[in-house]
């Protein structure tokens, strides 16, 4: 399949996914955010994929929506931002609390890892939040952006947020809009790691690497859709559904090999089945 706007390529059981306009930092456009899509279910569904990573390419991971964007929908007075949003709805597809349009990556059974290698701005930043995991180049800066274009928390993001540093956090980085480096960001829990600028890319491919060859693509897909759906459930239900699955993974091809490779002292041959 062509994209436009991304890259995709999938090489030692993991997908990279790369937002392709570096010359405008990778603003957001909606093709992109149809291809992005697109590619996130064709990773989805290849059985030789067992991680996504999504990066961007020259020095920004993604700038926000792209200004021809917004100034569209500023001079039709919002006309056109209807016209985008009724779109999206239609459009939209998912399972439970994941409709939205950019809430869908919790539904892809197989983890999805942001490399962030520079500017995480607005919808970029929204679009790095739903991301499983999120790695930063030392160099990365990143901003709600949403108050300083006189918009609101978008796209769940006042829920996203939240979650991850905190709500006095959250309030900061949304009511100010204010930038923050990579230090910062680790420190409060926006990212998982930092890493040199030069290094950010072999980094996050190594610990994807060690996900695909370790780990059984099963049990990631179950843990996966565990941990995203237990945050609207209570212990007792988390609990329920955990002991559901325990049976169930018992079953398996995954458990049988899981137990079997500790026992023989070799590598694992997981099949995800």
């Amino acid at each position: 399949m062509g994209y436009e706007h991304i890259l995709y390529d999938v090489k030692d059981r993991i997908a990279t996914v790369t937002l392709n306009r570096p010359d405008k930092l990778n603003a957001w456009t909606n093709t992109m955010g149809h291809e992005v899509r697109q590619a996130m279910a064709e990773a989805g569904r290849d059985e030789a994929v067992r991680v996504i990573v999504l990066t961007g390419a020259g020095r920004g991971f993604c700038a926000g929506a792209d200004m021809g964007l917004l100034s569209d929908i500023s001079a039709t007075r919002g006309v056109a931002a209807g016209d985008v949003a009724a779109r999206a709805t239609a459009a939209d597809s998912g399972q439970g609390e994941f409709r939205g349009t950019y809430a869908y990556f919790p539904t892809i059974a197989k983890p999805i890892i942001g490399a962030l290698n520079g500017a995480t701005a607005g919808l970029g930043l929204v679009v790095a939040l739903y991301c499983d995991l999120r790695y930063a180049a030392d160099t990365a800066v990143f901003t709600t952006a949403f108050s300083r274009r006189g918009l609101i928390a978008e796209h769940g993001v006042s829920w996203m947020l939240p979650q991850l540093v905190g709500l006095p956090n959250a309030l900061d980085l949304l009511l100010s809009a204010r930038k923050l480096d990579a230090a910062e960001a680790l420190r409060i829990g926006l990212v998982n790691r930092v890493l040199p600028h030069a290094e950010l890319l072999a980094g996050v491919r190594a610990y994807a690497q060690e996900l695909a060859e370790l780990v059984s693509p099963r049990s990631m897909g179950v843990i996966k859709r565990q941990l995203w759906e237990a945050q609207f459930q209570t212990l007792s239900q988390a609990t329920a559904v955990a002991n559901d699955e325990m049976v169930k993974s018992f079953g398996t091809a995954d458990f049988k090999e899981g137990v079997a490779h500790f026992l023989e002292k070799r590598a694992p041959r997981f099949t995800g089945r």
